[in-house]
């Protein structure tokens, strides 16, 4: 099982900058999602911009929402800031 979504910053670039409850810190990169669907009301930046966590997964406004399987599977760890 992977480890729920504790926090979730909206980054430049469509990218979200994510803290899971099992301490990792990774960057999750949404532009291949958003000629999909829903996900489409996103490239609004300020649309964007307004990711939450709930549930241990992020969401905005709209119903639209990524579970914490797809964020932890398909992002990468991040590097370490100096």
């Amino acid at each position: 099982m992977n480890p729920y979504l504790k926090s979730v910053q909206p980054l430049d670039d469509y990218r979200l900058a994510l803290e899971f409850e099992n301490g990792e810190h990774r960057i999750f990169d949404l532009n291949p999602y958003l000629e999909i669907g829903v996900f489409k009301r996103l490239k609004n930046p300020a649309e964007f911009k307004t990711a939450r966590v709930v549930a241990g997964s992020v969401e905005w406004s709209g119903e639209i929402d990524l579970s914490y399987d797809t964020l932890y599977l398909e992002s990468r760890v991040a590097e370490a800031t100096r």
